[in-house]
């Protein structure tokens, strides 16, 4: 199923319910209670990922029903089974296996719904709203009804600010109607949470990874400070580039930049306005260019969304594994249908935890989502590897772990890989290293911030610290604070921006993108290490090396079986999330940035 429901996902045992005071627990209990556990959730988990597979890629009131009421069963199943798990909290000598899965039972909720009569229907229903409403929102602009996909399309190649302003505000206008019923939302999984014995759901969120929430929450801050410095410093170059795009009228040449001006909907990623921000002749670099466009480069070759499916593939398959099952050629969602509504955001599922893989997706033929097949798939290899552990085992070590797999295999697409795919005849030379490095961090280092306030606004939200009143406020103080931008114009009185996120609508929690973000560079800075890389790292690749791959695997085949410090020295030798090899992958582009700031008033 996807990592989402998965997560999501857990059984009604009727046998080990919870009733007053229990009785004395044993260790043999415990086993007992597990494994039961794991077989009922087998029988469980394949009928509800079908019935969310199919609300995703046909959404109709029916097949909406139908996945809220799967989600509803699972939703009420999974608060008792956690409760039942905790029951066996203090019992002494169980086994380090049985532990870790009971572990996990109490830890793998992402909306928890009380034990009071009907909660979990009414939960499941408002996270259906909330879902369809955001997938089927389209803005029109001059008469024509746009999705956001194809909103997002204008955003990377307009340039007249004024036009960009409308699709931004357009699209952002969908979210108010949603503000109701994440109020909703969030009441209902706060009284599931402290049911739980959680103070309320954003401290259930930061319990998940193998340390308390007060110190993961500490660890977050850290590791932000390790990049801060450096993202300050892209962020005062690319507003001097605006600047000189479109005067100060349009962005200043100090303070925050303007949200919408920087090539995708939520400023999350600046690699659209490459153009925009590629380097001038008169700050050093001559005439120095990335030296191809990898977006003309896979048209130009004849790619289609199934070839590039199908070259994502090839990237792990010439590290050893396997391919993919036919059946995920034949099931998988890789274009808009036509005539139907669909969930277009992309997701990699294992539809039967084992064989049926499979992705959705709404491809077009550019650079990004070449880059996001590389991604998706990379959680479809992973789902694969970890099959044969026990069912609460088969997940990543943790969610950061799920979404920097395909991430490294992204951080890839170098001139190296490309040259392998015959993509381009030949690498740039060592002039196109600043370019090269600046395309990456428009889109790596530019998410961080994002990556990390996503949550800490919903966080606040959970806490009550912030209140439906203030909900738009919080979100852009966060946005300032952090990414330093701020939105084209005055916000309305109802504005619900946060809802104009699918991962907030779609109650997708957020930090793992800030941890994967991390967690990437580790991998390919030991990957590379142990190929023996000796150039600089942001031209390595590991394309075709076994060697490396069946490390690799070894790493994924452990699933969630062991804390993720341990996955993580597996492969890296290292036991701590570590924010460096991003300092040392753009290193070159970090001193070329300081020059080319100088005399300029950075920060905002």
């Amino acid at each position: 199923m996807s990592r989402r429901l998965r997560s999501a996902c857990a059984a009604l045992l009727g046998a080990f319910s919870v009733s007053g005071a229990a009785a004395a627990q044993t260790a043999a209990e415990a086993k007992v209670f597990a494994e039961s556990a794991e077989a009922e959730l087998m029988r469980i988990s394949e009928y509800a990922a079908r019935a969310a597979w199919v609300q995703n890629t046909y959404i109709t009131d029916d097949t909406n029903w139908l996945a809220a009421k799967a989600n509803a069963e699972m939703t009420d199943a999974s608060v008792r089974y956690a409760k039942g798990a905790a029951r066996f909290n203090g019992v002494t000598g169980i086994d380090p296996v049985t532990a870790r899965k009971l572990y996990l039972l109490q830890q793998g909720l992402v909306l928890p719904a009380s034990s009071r009569p009907g909660a979990a229907a009414e939960l499941a229903a408002v996270s259906a709203r909330l879902e369809t409403a955001y997938s089927t929102a389209k803005v029109t602009i001059d008469g024509k009804p746009y999705a956001l996909d194809e909103l997002e399309d204008l955003l990377r190649t307009e340039r007249d600010p004024a036009k960009i302003r409308a699709v931004w505000e357009g699209w952002h206008a969908t979210a108010p109607p949603m503000k109701a019923d994440y109020q909703s939302l969030v009441r209902l999984a706060n009284e599931g949470s402290k049911e739980l014995g959680y103070a309320d759901t954003g401290a259930l969120w930061r319990s998940w990874y193998d340390m308390p929430p007060d110190a993961f929450a500490a660890k977050t801050d850290a590791l932000w400070a390790q990049v801060a410095p450096f993202y300050r410093n892209l962020h005062c170059y690319v507003r001097g580039r605006l600047n000189l795009r479109y005067g100060d009228a349009v962005q200043k040449k100090t303070g925050p930049i303007r949200a919408d001006l920087l090539g995708n909907m939520w400023a999350q990623q600046w690699g659209e306005i490459y153009d925009i921000a590629a380097p001038a002749p008169s700050k050093g670099l001559g005439a120095a260019e990335k030296g191809y466009d990898v977006t003309a480069l896979l048209v130009e070759k004849g790619y289609d969304p199934d070839k590039l499916v199908r070259t994502g593939e090839g990237f792990y398959t010439s590290l050893g594994f396997a391919p993919l099952p036919a059946s995920f050629w034949e099931r998988s969602q890789i274009v808009r249908p036509a005539g139907r509504e669909v969930v277009c955001h992309a997701s990699a599922w294992s539809i039967d935890n084992d064989q049926d893989l499979r992705v959705k997706m709404c491809l077009r033929v550019n650079e990004t989502d070449f880059g996001t097949v590389h991604h998706e798939l990379g959680h479809n290899f992973y789902q694969r590897a970890y099959a044969n552990q026990p069912f609460l085992f088969r997940n990543g070590a943790n969610d950061g772990f799920h979404e920097a797999i395909g991430d490294f295999a992204a951080l890839n697409l170098t001139p190296s890989y490309l040259q392998q795919l015959g993509l381009i005849a030949q690498q740039p030379g060592s002039d196109a290293d600043i370019p090269l490095l600046l395309r990456q961090a428009l889109d790596k280092v530019a998410f961080l911030p994002f990556g990390l306030l996503v949550d800490k606004w919903r966080w606040q939200v959970f806490s009550g610290q912030v209140t439906p009143e203030t909900y738009n406020d919080a979100w852009w103080k966060l946005r300032t604070q952090y990414q330093g931008i701020v939105p084209p114009g005055p916000r309305s009185a109802d504005a619900f921006d946060p809802g104009a996120k699918f991962h907030v609508a779609g109650s997708t929690p957020y930090t793992r993108y800030f941890l994967a973000h991390i967690y990437q560079f580790q991998f390919y800075r030991a990957a590379c290490r142990q190929a023996g890389w000796k150039g600089p790292l942001h031209r390595c690749s590991i394309y075709g090396n076994k060697e490396i791959g069946a490390k690799f695997d070894a790493m994924l085949k452990m699933g969630q079986s062991r804390p993720w410090p341990e996955a993580l020295e597996a492969f890296t030798g290292e036991k701590d999330l570590d924010a460096s090899a991003i300092a040392e992958y753009f290193a070159p582009l970090d001193a070329w940035l300081r020059v080319q700031n100088r005399g300029q008033i950075c920060g905002w």
